[in-house]
């Protein structure tokens, strides 16, 4: 589909080199082809994606979001190519999320992701999916340009790779999940070059390296009635002393609120994060609670409304997210997105970026 977008910033920029443009519109362009052959077990998928903007908002770019082959056998499915793979089960943090690469230069929230070359095989039995994931070509994290709103104080230049092959690195990782009762389990395991890169002061600003780590995962969810019980945890080495890391809550529906058939849902999580500082990426997220409230409609037009605050229990500091969405017609959505970011203090990263609040409008056309 189409989609234009408005970007507003309601206050001045921070930087003196930073983009003044108080209202930054693009143009983005994101479409899915696939063809089926075989009788449905084969399938091979392109899907391209590129941003427009003409006020140098630094957020100009084009990517292969998908572009792969998968073959569907008796109890095995095989994927060749550019593929997306989410894990995890809570709405603050995407802690076991790991295959992709995240797209900071669409959005800072970890929501948007990279296409990442791979060979999945994939096991279904009795005794639940089994995942084998072979990556073998690293994407390193693509930032706001300097100078772009949401880019921070400093350049950041190219990457830096703990490991000799650098990108070429083969990443190796595997998950197994099974739904047992009301409960969904998912045991995931990774070893190779990390996502997240350490970003290191030079002279000339800063420079991501990216560390070799290892990590095991654990993700968890359990529905009791109105009740879904989340967790994901991690305990991961290579940056620094291995540490552990998750994010734990709950979900609590209000089924048909009002009588007009809406559900309110109502969310908090917390979330913990043990890592070094001063060796592993910087963090949000090391004592935070979020709590949050999740809106759906229920109607014709798909109404969805959710608003949350993650606040650092530490230094005060707070990020309220609002995200909407409305259909109208067969073929247009129209989205809000507005993010308000407070307080905090060094070394806490929001500090970069606390005069970047913005709200953005969308307007999607699909075919």
């Amino acid at each position: 589909g189409v989609e234009t977008e408005l970007r507003a910033f309601p206050q001045a920029p921070a930087y003196s080199l930073q983009n003044d443009a108080s209202l930054q519109p693009s143009l983005s362009f994101d479409v899915r082809l696939s063809h089926d052959w075989n009788g449905g077990t084969d399938r091979i998928v392109i899907a391209p994606f590129f941003r427009w903007g003409n006020n140098g908002d630094g957020r100009d770019h084009a990517d292969l979001r998908e572009a792969y082959w998968l073959h569907q056998g008796d109890g095995w499915s095989l994927t060749l190519g550019m593929d997306k793979v989410f894990w995890g089960v809570t709405e603050s943090r995407h802690l076991v999320d790991i295959i992709n690469q995240d797209d900071a230069v669409e959005d800072i929230d970890g929501e948007d992701k990279l296409a990442q070359p791979m060979a999945n095989l994939t096991l279904y039995g009795d005794l639940g999916t089994l995942g084998l994931y072979v990556l073998p070509k690293f994407r390193p994290r693509p930032f706001p340009d300097f100078g772009a709103r949401l880019g921070g104080p400093l350049p950041i230049g190219d990457p830096v790779y703990e490991d000799s092959d650098g990108q070429k690195h083969v990443d190796v990782a595997l998950r197994w999940s099974k739904s047992i009762g009301n409960a969904d389990l998912g045991l995931s395991w990774f070893r190779g070059t990390s996502r997240e890169p350490v970003l290191v002061p030079t002279a000339a600003g800063l420079v991501p390296r990216y560390d070799q780590i290892s990590q095991v995962g654990l993700d968890l969810q359990y529905t009791s009635g109105a009740w879904l019980w989340k967790l994901e945890a991690i305990s991961r080495s290579g940056q620094g002393p291995r540490f552990e890391a998750a994010v734990a809550g709950f979900e609590w529906t209000l089924s048909d609120l009002g009588g007009i058939g809406a559900d309110l849902g109502l969310l908090a999580e917390w979330n913990h994060d043990g890592r070094d500082r001063t060796r592993a990426p910087a963090t949000i997220y090391d004592d935070d609670l979020f709590v949050g409230a999740r809106l759906g409609l229920n109607d014709l037009a798909d109404t969805n409304l959710l608003t949350g605050v993650l606040i650092d229990r530490d230094t005060g500091a707070r990020v309220v997210t609002v995200e909407g969405q409305r259909r109208f017609g067969e073929n247009w959505l129209l989205g809000l997105e507005a993010r308000i970011l407070r307080g905090g203090r060094p070394p806490d990263p929001i500090v970069a970026i606390a005069s970047d609040d913005f709200i953005a409008l969308t307007l999607q056309r699909s075919f």
